[in-house]
């Protein structure tokens, strides 16, 4: 439940349209922020595969020189990264309280 707050919450925020028009040095930013937050989730065996499908979806605009797009999707694998490395370090010990006792 808190995951999907979260993740909603996030999200939300990455949907703020920007004022100008994004540069190629703001999509090499943001998709270096979402590698890195993915390679941590990584890290935490805890990628998720929408994330995936979102560095490509702004690899792919990229190429196309839609920067734009390419830096709203960077940020919304930056979201899913985050979201995934929040329900690996939440689950460590929450799951203790779903157990039957």
């Amino acid at each position: 439940m808190r995951t999907s707050i979260l993740l909603s919450l996030v999200l939300l925020s990455v949907g703020a349209t920007p004022l100008q028009a994004a540069t190629e040095a703001d999509y090499t930013a943001a998709y270096a922020a979402a590698e890195a937050a993915n390679k941590e989730a990584g890290a935490l065996r805890n990628q998720w595969t929408t994330t995936a499908a979102s560095l490509a979806a702004a690899k792919k605009a990229a190429a196309e020189g839609n920067f734009d797009a390419a830096v709203a999707s960077s940020k919304e694998a930056e979201a899913l990264a985050k979201a995934s490395i929040f329900q690996a370090t939440s689950e460590k010990t929450l799951w203790k309280d779903m157990e039957i006792r």
